[in-house]
C-alpha cells in the first residue's frame, strides 16, 4: 500500500450509539490521520465521551465503522491509550508499580525491563523522585501525570484523552497543556483530547472537530493553521481569538435557545 493509500490511524463512518430510547450519536463520521492532534469540542451531553468510548473499544457502536489504522475495532487495545479526566489509578499501589502493571502483559519484558521503562516514563513526564509515592500522596496534576505515563509506557499509536485537566488548576492545566505537546512532539502519537476548553483545543490541536447537541453529529472541523510551537503569546494573536470565537459561535449556534 503506497503512502497515499494508508488508512487513517482512527475512522468512524457512519457511526451511531443508542442507549434505550435516548440517541446519543448519530451518523458520525471522522477520520483522523497518523501523528495528528485532533480535540472534539460541543455542548454538554452531545457524546463527545461516548464517542472516545467506542473508539477506545470500552462501548461498543449501535451501528457503523470504527477501525484503527485499517483494523475494525472490537474491544480495548494497546495500540490506544487512554487517559480520563480522574487518574484512575489503584490507590494501593506506588506511581512505579501503576505503571509496571500496564506492562504486565507486554511479551518479552522481563521484571527488570519493566522496572526500567516505568522510569523512564514517570521521568518522561516529570515524576522522577516521586516513583515510591502513592496516588493519594500526589497532587490533581501529579496524578494526571502518572496516569499519562502509565498510558504512554506500552507504546500505543494512538493517546485517547478525556477531559484529562478539567479538575485542575489553571497553572496546572497550562503546565500539562505543555508537556501533553512536548510529548506529542517527541513520540509522535496520535492524539484525540475531548476538552470543553475552547482555547486548550485552539492552542494544542491541527483541527477542532465541533460537535452538535444531542443526538452528536460532527456538525463542523475547523482547522488550526497558527504555526507551532504555541506559546501564551500565540494566545493573545487576532488570528488565535478568532478561531476561538468561531467555535465558540458554532457551539451556541447549534445549542436549543433557552
Amino acid at each position: 500500500m503506497s503512502a497515499s493509500q494508508t488508512p487513517p490511524r482512527i475512522r468512524v463512518a457512519g457511526l451511531t450509539k443508542t442507549f434505550g430510547e435516548v440517541t446519543a450519536l448519530a451518523g458520525v463520521d471522522l477520520e483522523v490521520g497518523e501523528n495528528e492532534f485532533v480535540s472534539i469540542v460541543g455542548a454538554s451531553g452531545c457524546g463527545k465521551s461516548t464517542l472516545l468510548s467506542l473508539i477506545a473499544g470500552l462501548e461498543d457502536p449501535s451501528s457503523g465503522t470504527l477501525e484503527a489504522a485499517g483494523v475494525p475495532i472490537t474491544g480495548p487495545g494497546r495500540d490506544r491509550g487512554v487517559v480520563f479526566q480522574q487518574a484512575t489509578l489503584m490507590p494501593w499501589l506506588t506511581v512505579q508499580q501503576n505503571v509496571e502493571f500496564a506492562l504486565r502483559g507486554e511479551p518479552g519484558l522481563s521484571r527488570l525491563d519493566r522496572a526500567d521503562r516505568a522510569r523512564e516514563f514517570i521521568g518522561l513526564v516529570g515524576l522522577a523522585g516521586f516513583e515510591r509515592a502513592h496516588p493519594a500522596q500526589l497532587s490533581g496534576g501529579m496524578q494526571q501525570r502518572a496516569a499519562l505515563a502509565r498510558s504512554l509506557s506500552y507504546g500505543p499509536d494512538v493517546l485517547l484523552m478525556d477531559e484529562p485537566f478539567g479538575a485542575l488548576d489553571a497553572l496546572t492545566r497550562r503546565t500539562m497543556q505543555e508537556l501533553l505537546l512536548d510529548v506529542w512532539e517527541q513520540h509522535r502519537l496520535t492524539v484525540l483530547l475531548v476538552t470543553h476548553d475552547i482555547d486548550e483545543a485552539v492552542v494544542t490541536s491541527d483541527r477542532v472537530v465541533v460537535m452538535s447537541p444531542r443526538p452528536g453529529r460532527v456538525q463542523r472541523i475547523v482547522d488550526v493553521p497558527i504555526a507551532r510551537p504555541r506559546t501564551l503569546a500565540s494566545e493573545r494573536t487576532p488570528e488565535f481569538r478568532e478561531l476561538s470565537d468561531e467555535i465558540l459561535a458554532l457551539i451556541h449556534a447549534g445549542s436549543p435557545a433557552e
